[in-house]
């Protein structure tokens, strides 16, 4: 199926394409009746499909086959990010962490965040597209921002984690607090194979110390993504490849 074009259905017993794909499919790829359809759901199954009704306003389709899909990753990948000043940097890294791989992405409005807004429909069709090209079968949730504090004190199941680049003599406050503590470890290191992971990325300005402590009271860990300095959207795109390689379901055949 590697040369086959992919609709996104959420809804596939409508049993007709939405009119942006109606012109697609028959307006740019001259597709016609009887033509087969490839279709997804973003909910793990794809369904081949046949059209009965082709036309500029109407891409009508019956479905021939079901194919349930397999999972690819194990455990609820989730990534919070802060945006980015410019959108298309973090549109980018939308596109390219939905080719990854991961099941929910959120977006934090924290003290130095660059922009407190986002276009979350936007981004929804980025996902999409990237699902589509990359023959994903689950469409990543994409929420709407929220306050850095809300989303750190909600609660949330699995392991949670936040990335800062503060030592811990600048988080902790006492000398006793400070010794108690080692580096922080890096991700990969920490990751638990099969479980939901949360991970908090921050602004180019990083977390305020404030928030990296109200994380860590609410349960979260501090870690390294390694030695480098990376922009926001660089980070956010290396910590969802992490939590993918640690929970990926490789074929043992």
């Amino acid at each position: 199926m590697k040369e086959e074009r992919f609709f996104y259905q959420p809804d596939i017993g409508r049993g007709e394409l939405t009119k942006e794909d109606t012109q697609h499919a028959v307006r740019v790829l001259r597709m016609t009746e009887g033509d087969e359809l490839w279709l997804m759901d973003g909910r793990g199954s794809f369904y081949q499909a046949e059209i009965t009704v082709a036309s500029n306003h109407r891409c009508a389709y019956r479905i021939v086959n079901e194919l349930p899909q397999s999972r690819a990753w194990q455990g609820h990948l989730h990534l919070a990010v802060a945006p980015t000043k410019l959108n298309e940097r973090i549109e980018w890294f939308a596109e390219k962490a939905t080719e990854v791989g991961f099941d929910e992405l959120s977006f934090l409005d924290c003290r130095f965040s660059e922009r407190r807004t986002i276009k979350t429909e936007r981004i929804e069709k980025i996902v999409v597209s990237a699902m589509k090209q990359s023959h994903k079968a689950w469409k990543p949730i994409v929420n709407d921002i929220l306050s850095f504090k809300s989303f750190v004190t909600a609660e949330r199941k699995g392991q949670k984690f936040i990335c800062h680049c503060y030592d811990e003599a600048d988080i902790n406050a006492t000398p006793q607090e400070q010794e108690s503590k080692t580096q922080k470890p890096f991700l990969l290191d920490v990751l638990k194979v099969g479980e939901d992971a949360t991970v908090l990325i921050g602004p180019e300005g990083d977390f305020s110390v404030e928030e990296v402590r109200l994380a860590e009271q609410s349960g979260y860990v501090s870690v390294s993504l390694g030695h480098s300095r990376l922009r926001t959207e660089t980070a956010a795109l290396v910590a969802v490849h992490l939590m993918q390689i640690r929970n990926e379901i490789r074929n043992k055949s």
